[in-house]
């Protein structure tokens, strides 16, 4: 029996040239001219001010929670529908996590949020960062949710790791809150095999994370670490292959909405009308499809809140 793979990476058909240029340029470490054209693709196709490759999605938000300041003991809301990749670098830190149920779209619900606010104030409890995951390239409602943040002064991150490619009122997701990330982990709409990205709105920003990303080794002439950095950056080899998928993106995009309407139209008839689907408009947005089934069945009722 043939196996159907769940998600798996299609090369575009430049890859072969443009990993030829890196080592033929000699610049495989993760610096060069590669790794900046493909720093560049993504914030032209993005609207993003700034760009930074790493070498995971989960290295992007472990940098974006840094800089905005999450330190021990501090809190960060994250959905409890999300994985595991989402969580876990607050907890490199040493903050503490606190989740809040999602709604209707599977993303994190502004009602709860609200809630979980509210109860933190209250309580003394120092909410630093709202995580917003949009799941599976379906946007979170993005209004109501920056509404209630910028109400309570808290700092958003973006975990778009699977919406490169959706929209959300003709903006693309991972630029609206004060950190966007991406990932190109190989089962994403586009891939480097493995990888990530930092959009961020300010060049101080960027400058701050990269030191960080390149085991934050202090302007001096010898080996000197005044802070503890990492090793996060994305190779210039790897950045030739995101240079090629980024070319074939809005492709990409066509043939997997072309593939939900297969599904809508096969299914007609069949008592699943009530489905929602992803990547089509709706929520103020427009999904990119992503890896997981293009149509799913209503969600039941969510946990309650724990928050009064």
């Amino acid at each position: 029996m043939k196996q159907i793979l769940l998600s798996p990476p299609h090369l575009a058909g430049n890859e072969n040239e443009y990993i030829q240029q890196v080592l033929d340029s000699n610049w495989i470490a993760p610096v060069g001219k590669m790794l900046d054209a493909f720093e560049q693709s993504v914030c032209d196709y993005t609207g993003a001010k700034y760009a930074l490759a790493t070498n995971s999605g989960t290295a992007a938000i472990h940098l974006g929670l840094r800089l905005l300041g999450v330190g021990k003991g501090d809190y960060v809301i994250c959905p409890t529908l999300t994985f595991i990749a989402t969580a876990n670098p607050a907890l490199y830190l040493g903050a503490n996590l606190i989740f809040v149920d999602c709604d209707e779209t599977g993303n994190i619900s502004p009602a709860y949020l609200e809630k979980a606010l509210a109860y933190c104030a209250q309580t003394g409890k120092q909410v630093k960062v709202v995580i917003i995951v949009h799941l599976y390239g379906q946007n979170a409602q993005i209004s109501e949710l920056l509404a209630i943040t910028q109400k309570y002064g808290v700092a958003v991150l973006e975990d778009a790791a699977e919406a490169l490619g959706s929209t959300y009122e003709g903006k693309a997701l991972g630029t609206f809150g004060d950190v966007g990330v991406l990932s190109f982990n190989g089962n994403k709409i586009i891939t480097t095999s493995g990888g990530g990205m930092l959009l961020l709105p300010t060049a101080e920003m960027r400058e701050k994370a990269l030191f960080w990303a390149t085991q934050a080794k202090d302007s001096a002439p010898h080996y000197q670490h005044s802070e503890i950095g990492y090793n996060y950056r994305l190779s210039n080899v790897l950045a030739g292959i995101g240079v090629a998928q980024m070319q074939v993106l809005p492709t990409r995009l066509q043939q997997k909405r072309a593939i939900f309407e297969k599904w809508v139209e096969g299914l007609k008839g069949r008592g699943v009308e009530g489905w929602r689907g992803r990547g089509v408009e709706g929520l103020k947005g427009k999904g990119n499809i992503s890896f997981l089934n293009p149509m799913m069945p209503p969600l039941p009722p969510f946990y309650s809140s724990p928050f009064p």
